[in-house]
């Protein structure tokens, strides 16, 4: 079924392919979160695939033209869109900008694997949607508009292949995925009938009818079924783990003692009396406060790579702050406040890739901070329950991993302080202010009170049992997170900046009014203090502050005698380092000495850091490899053509196919409409090229005589003749500048040389030529001549002179 499509129905085919596609990227419409930034990349990159698929119907604008345009297209316009902070005034590409450009053309796809959406339009992100769009629009809008009706089918695939791709790139409920799949189904349906002539207007109707019926079935169904969704998201497996990092709580003495008077953090525009946090920690084992595994929980380790954009439940407060680290804060957990909605990193680190936790609201930067990292947070702060609201709450339900070696101490405390009573966050309540009440405070560092420092069940055990209560926020809320397990209430410790005052009591004093209307508060070492979430029914998790007042100092009166061994459970060995600290345990998924515990060895044969080289560059150099052996493959079969053009058939038709390798040359340049007698030709040929007219018409008369003369002809008189063609062939391409060399090179105008096919009689010779498959097949009839082939014999019968032998010397 082949039938020429006018321009209209290429139009036509071409809009319904640029709609259909659209429909399939909207998948990715949540991912990116910005709908404005997803039109901007999804639709000119559909459109500009679909307007070069059409340039391919000018016979000027052959394939190589349409893959430059592609290229063009790819690594510089789309960048100048996915990237335009890295451009010049947002249009023109710097080198930071085709660099990413090309970096993220592979890495975006990667990229919307690994980050939980939304990821936002950061780092390159829209790459993915830019090379969807592009690619697979030009594909199927050049099989669109093929004259052949069948082949015009074929443009379902690179539309499906879009569709399954950005539903496995997508979320598991879409962007009005059962509205858009069914009007894509409906639309390549219609499309198909149509290009096919298989549409019968008059029974449109029924037709409706019939199409209504089957997306209420497939609607129907879908929704008694099951709903499951592939998402390749799901299946990815983040190469970060938060518990192969050390105890956030075992850094906090070290904090305190060697900056506690340095500035660490400056944060401006922060709500006054906002808490910034650095990380939560729900499992206990004994010696430290740290992170539970997926194995036993997933709240606190359940950290995931995000973009600019994050998504949260949270209701309250919205802000928009600026973090800059000073010198003194190097570590992974990135000091995030409230519940982030959005993280940007600003000059050197803005590609820097974290990853969040929206169950602690936490982050951790896997490079580390360092000394001018600046970066912008919004987030909102949620409201705080009143205390009526706390006392009445009941706790919440939900899987904690078991604290592991709990002193005894713990239990009777906690049971004496609720009194029996207490439940949920009445209970809660009863025990930070025991704590706060009963309690003293020291840091234990020089010219304080002795207290040791560490946080596990020895020091939390002397705390408790000691003539003297006295500690810091560690040990407290240490203590009160695992008394709190103990009535049954789901705990954790937090880590972070508190806006204290004298008393270490939380106030909106600590924010200095900057120029206009803006606040700046800074954080000193002195101001990092861990405390206790406890999560309620209806309330999610509520901050309590079990450490006493910092002014509540003990006097020298006091005793400070150690706890009574009695009254211990598992009673570990103190170890012997200053300051005083529980000893660590190194597990096979965590190290407590702020590295991995399991360190690759680096010993790697020089094979097989070949191989990972090689295979990386393979990977990500392959449009270029590709391209070249696309090439290669060009030039080699030329040549073989060539070579085969010599060799076989008769001598007369060796020469034959002498003359029809310079006519191919030729054509294959360009503006060279070669018709008419070999004379004719190689007068053209002389004029396009440059090149001495003699020599083109001496051998021009020598194929006429080869031809039409019906004389024997030797294999040494082609080999003579094949020598002078090959030396004019190069003479033609040495005239022709650089790149149109290079072009003609590789044009497949002609694809191969004609080969004539020896005949009984000359008059009958045929010609041989290349197929659209490759293959060669006879074009002349059996019963008469071509007219190329006339008109030369014609030629050769009007001269009155016998033409030079090609036995010439």
């Amino acid at each position: 079924m082949i039938a020429r499509q006018s321009k209209k129905q290429q139009g036509i085919s071409l809009a319904a392919i640029a709609l259909m596609m659209v429909l399939a990227q909207s998948n990715l419409i949540d991912v990116y979160a910005d709908h404005m930034m997803w039109i901007a990349a999804a639709i000119p990159s559909t459109a500009l695939g679909t307007a070069i698929a059409f340039a391919g119907t000018r016979y000027s604008l052959t394939i190589w033209w349409q893959l430059t345009f592609l290229t063009l297209t790819q690594f510089i316009i789309g960048p100048v869109i996915a990237l335009p902070s890295t451009t010049i005034a947002h249009v023109i590409p710097s080198l930071d900008t085709l660099s990413q450009g090309w970096e993220m053309t592979f890495g975006a796809f990667k990229y919307l694997i690994s980050v939980a959406p939304p990821v936002g339009t950061a780092y390159g992100s829209l790459m993915a949607v830019w090379t969807i769009g592009l690619w697979l629009a030009f594909l199927a809008g050049t099989f669109a508009i093929s004259d052949h009706a069948w082949t015009s089918a074929i443009a379902a695939i690179p539309l499906a292949t879009a569709m399954t791709v950005c539903a496995l790139l997508g979320t598991s409920h879409g962007w009005h995925r059962t509205l858009c799949g069914i009007t894509f189904a409906v639309l390549l349906i219609i499309w198909m009938a149509w290009r096919l002539e298989f549409m019968e207007w008059e029974r449109w109707f029924c037709a409706l009818v019939v199409v209504t019926l089957a997306a209420g079935l497939a609607v129907g169904g879908s929704a008694l079924a099951s709903p499951h969704r592939l998402i390749l998201r799901d299946t990815y497996n983040p190469p970060l783990s938060p518990y192969d990092y050390t105890s956030p709580l075992s850094s906090m003495r070290s904090y305190i003692k060697d900056h506690r008077d340095d500035t660490l953090l400056t944060i401006t525009n922060l709500p006054a009396g906002t808490p910034v946090r650095l990380a939560a920690m729900d499992w206990f084992d004994g010696s430290v406060w740290n992170l539970s595994d997926s194995s036993k929980a997933s709240d606190c380790a359940n950290y995931q790579r995000v973009g600019t954009t994050i998504s949260t439940d949270e209701r309250g407060m919205a802000f928009t702050a600026t973090f800059t680290v000073h010198r003194g804060l190097a570590d992974v957990w990135l000091p995030l406040a409230g519940a982030a909605t959005g993280v940007q990193f600003l000059g050197k680190d803005e590609n820097s890739p974290f990853y969040y936790n929206r169950d602690t609201n936490s982050a951790i930067l896997p490079s580390g901070t360092s000394e001018g990292l600046t970066y912008i947070e919004s987030g909102i702060i949620a409201d705080t329950p009143t205390d009526q609201q706390i006392s009445t709450a009941k706790a919440a339900n939900i899987s904690q991993p078991k604290a592991l070696d709990v002193p005894n101490a713990v239990s009777t405390l906690a049971s004496a302080a609720a009194g029996g009573q207490s439940r949920g966050g009445a209970a809660a309540q009863d025990l930070a202010a025991m704590l706060r009440s009963s309690g003293w405070f020291s840091h234990g560092l020089q010219n304080d009170y002795p207290s040791a420092a560490g946080h596990g069940n020895y020091r939390v055990n002397a705390l408790l049992t000691g003539t003297t209560m006295v500690g810091d926020s560690e040990q407290y809320a240490s203590a009160m997170a695992l008394m709190a397990r103990e009535l049954g209430l789901p705990s954790r410790v937090v880590l972070g900046f508190l806006p204290k005052d004298e008393d270490g009591d939380i106030t909106n004093a600590r924010g200095k009014k900057t120029s206009g209307s803006g606040t700046e508060i800074t954080f000193t070492g002195d101001d990092i203090t861990a405390w206790v979430e406890i999560k309620l029914r209806n309330l999610g998790w509520v901050a309590f502050y079990p450490t006493p007042k910092e002014s509540k100092i003990p006097d020298d009166s006091q005793s400070s005698a150690p706890p009574d061994p009695k009254n211990l459970v598992r009673q570990p060995p103190v170890p012997f380092i200053d300051p005083l600290r529980d000893q660590t345990q190194v597990r096979g998924q965590s190290a407590l000495s702020g590295t991995d515990a399991e360190v690759a060895s680096s010993d790697e044969s020089f094979w097989l850091q070949f191989h990972r080289a090689a295979r990386t560059a393979a990977i990500y150099s392959s449009p270029l490899w590709i391209t070249l052996t696309v090439c290669v493959l060009i030039l080699a079969f030329k040549a073989l053509m060539i070579a085969l053009a010599q060799r076989r058939g008769s001598p007369r038709t060796r020469i034959a196919a002498g003359w029809n390798a310079l006519r191919t040359l030729a054509v294959q340049s360009g503006g060279i409409p070669l018709s008419g007698t070999r004379r004719n030709q190689a007068h053209a040929i002389a004029h396009q090229f440059g090149i001495a007219n003699q020599a083109l018409q001496q051998l021009g008369r020598e194929a006429d005589y080869a031809t039409f003369s019906g004389r024997n002809i030797t294999p040494a008189q082609s080999t003579q003749y094949w020598t002078s063609v090959k030396r004019l062939r190069t003479a033609m391409l040495r005239s022709m500048p650089r790149l149109k060399r290079f072009r003609t090179q590789l044009s497949l105008r002609g694809v191969t040389v004609r080969i004539p096919r020896q005949s009984r009689s000359p008059s009958r010779a045929g010609i041989l030529k290349t197929g659209s498959a490759g293959r060669i097949h006879r074009t002349s009839s059996v019963s008469r001549p071509s007219r190329a082939s006339r008109d030369n014999r014609h030629q050769y019968q009007s001269q009155n002179t016998r033409p030079a032998d090609p036995s010439r010397k």
